[in-house]
């Protein structure tokens, strides 16, 4: 499996931007599909978005216009841009791959096989 570890997280106020990566190691991730997910307090864990291993993507409802996903095949490594960021934006931010060329229609944590170990993400009113 490949390892993962996310870098970018930390406090911010509304309005600002946050770009999360996610480094990739001991596979090449150019064949995984590389999924953002995120987890606040006492809640499950939320599908943010997804990229396919061509570079299509996906997004969840609440973050759809504001954040990007993109993936970087020579350096190995996935981003999540933030921008026009919330206080409900608020949680651990995750990582996540599995080798597949495509993600399904309703991208689910029990997809992936691989998982970061977390980026926190604050965003202050």
């Amino acid at each position: 499996q490949v390892q993962l570890v996310e870098s970018g997280g930390g406090l911010v106020q509304a309005g600002g931007s946050l770009r999360l990566a996610c480094a990739a190691s001991g596979r090449t991730l150019t064949n995984y599909v590389v999924g953002w997910f995120r987890q606040a307090p006492g809640k499950e864990r939320e599908f943010v978005a997804i990229i396919s291993r061509s570079g299509g993507t996906k997004y969840g409802d609440s973050v759809t216009g504001r954040f990007t996903i993109s993936r970087d095949n020579a350096k190995n490594t996935a981003y999540l841009q933030m921008n026009s960021l919330k206080p409900e934006d608020t949680a651990i931010y995750y990582c996540a791959a599995y080798a597949r060329p495509y993600y399904s229609s309703n991208p689910s944590p029990t997809d992936f096989n691989s998982w970061g170990q977390g980026t926190q993400v604050t965003v202050s009113s």
